[in-house]
């Protein structure tokens, strides 16, 4: 027998340490090779790690939720017989160069002057204290059968009321009126819901690596908003009549049409598709729009990207569209698919309310929301000089900004064009 030690193998873009997110594996456990035993997320994807060799699990490197540096243990296996020598490189890879890890870290904490961040950017060296035994709970008396009707019982069901808790009539059993008094008495509510034990859920993966950038954001740029009502009545026509006969196309939603107004409005207000580097104090105008996408998996929010979005047509954009999500929703999007946007729409289709207040993707600089369509009567030109009041598809556009590069004038005045291109959408089919 031998111990192999599969050391975590420098998986390229610079990367210094991975985070655990789920174990396929654990100790005594047998294992084949190129079988998967990890997924270890860096900043970019999450990256499933294969064992080069077959046999038994004696240690693995720590918890879901723990980092493993570039060249650490990940994971200790017991083989038959000698090591190959093909695998033995990935027993021996060295530890990353400590001054290496001090530079990064000084890279990526660039508010640690700061006193609560320089506290959030040490490593903790406290052990945490082994949880105390649970006590076992205490054996419960036997309760009485409380008398009563099934359709009592049902009633009471239905109210979230334990008949337990009714006082009864004098012969002991619950009625209807017994039901209305402890109504009465409990201001008419039995309780929607029992109420559940407390749950702790660990933040990882995905999941903190969101509130890691969102705090980021929040912290680093001063957010602005501006929300405008748009007319999308004749935008919904359009779509309608593009649908009705789009033969194998996929199908047009209002999101390929609301990117194509806004790549049509950018080049007026390049301030717009930036990203701001405010550690080299550098603005880096985009001539391409690499088009974020927001889009909610079961994991979390990941935005991935639609490539010169500016120079896809309606289908095209529809069907990278509906790609893009898939991928990101089945865990298959790539690294390059899921970085390098210069701007982001996020959008909740029907649940988009009447207006948000979405965070900045940072290091961009402005991020765009479209609402939900809802109608409203409005006044409109009846065409004789005066107005009549017409049911209409109204649409309100938000947009957050940071304040260090986008002035407010010019969020506006960007929105704006987009509207106009909205309300008259023959424009968007324009060359």
């Amino acid at each position: 027998m031998a111990r192999f030690t599969f050391n975590m193998p420098d998986i390229g873009e610079g990367i210094a340490e991975a985070e655990i997110v789920a174990w396929h594996v654990k100790p005594g456990d047998m294992i084949e090779e190129d079988q998967e035993i990890v997924d270890m997320m860096t900043d970019k994807a999450t990256v499933p790690m294969e064992t080069p060799v077959s046999g038994k699990v004696l240690e693995i490197a720590g918890d879901e939720g723990d980092m493993v540096a570039i060249g650490s243990m990940l994971v200790v296996v017991e083989v038959e017989g000698e090591i190959p020598n093909d695998v033995e490189a990935h027993s021996a890879a060295p530890a990353p160069n400590s001054e290496a890890m001090e530079e990064r870290i000084e890279v990526e904490n660039p508010d640690a002057s700061d006193a609560d961040d320089a506290i959030a950017a040490a490593p903790a060296v406290t052990p945490e204290p082994a949880p105390a035994p649970e006590p076992e709970p205490a054996p419960t008396a036997p309760t009485a059968k409380v008398l009563a009707t099934p359709a009592v019982r049902a009633r009471a069901k239905d109210l979230g009321i334990d008949l337990a808790q009714v006082k009864p009539a004098a012969d002991g059993r619950v009625r209807h009126s017994d039901l209305d008094s402890f109504l009465s008495y409990n201001g008419g509510y039995a309780g929607a819901a029992p109420a559940r034990a407390d749950e702790q859920v660990k933040v990882i993966g995905m999941r903190r690596r969101i509130a890691e950038n969102m705090a980021a954001s929040k912290r680093n740029i001063p957010h602005f908003s501006y929300v405008e009502e748009c007319d999308a009545t004749e935008l919904e026509v359009l779509r309608a009549q593009l649908n009705a006969g789009r033969g194998d196309k996929p199908k047009l939603t209002i999101l390929p049409l609301l990117i194509t107004a806004i790549c049509k409005a950018l080049p007026e207000y390049p301030m717009i598709n930036a990203r701001y580097d405010d550690e080299a104090g550098v603005v880096t105008r985009s001539g391409a729009v690499h088009l974020g996408m927001a889009a909610q998996t079961d994991a979390g929010l990941m935005v991935p990207v639609i490539r010169d979005a500016q120079a896809k047509n309606l289908w095209q954009l529809a069907g990278e569209i509906g790609r893009l999500a898939d991928a990101a929703r089945n865990g298959n999007a790539k690294s390059e698919e899921l970085s390098g946007s210069t701007l982001t729409v996020t959008s909740l289709g029907p649940l988009g309310g009447v207006a948000t207040t979405p965070v900045i993707n940072r290091p961009e600089v402005a991020i765009i929301g479209p609402n939900r369509i809802i109608e409203r009567p409005m006044f409109v030109a009846d065409g004789m000089g005066g107005e009549r009041i017409e049911k209409r598809k109204l649409m309100n556009i938000s947009i957050s900004c940071d304040h260090r590069v986008v002035d407010g004038y010019d969020a506006a005045s960007f929105v704006q064009a987009v509207r106009k291109l909205i309300e008259a959408p023959a424009l968007l089919l324009m060359s």
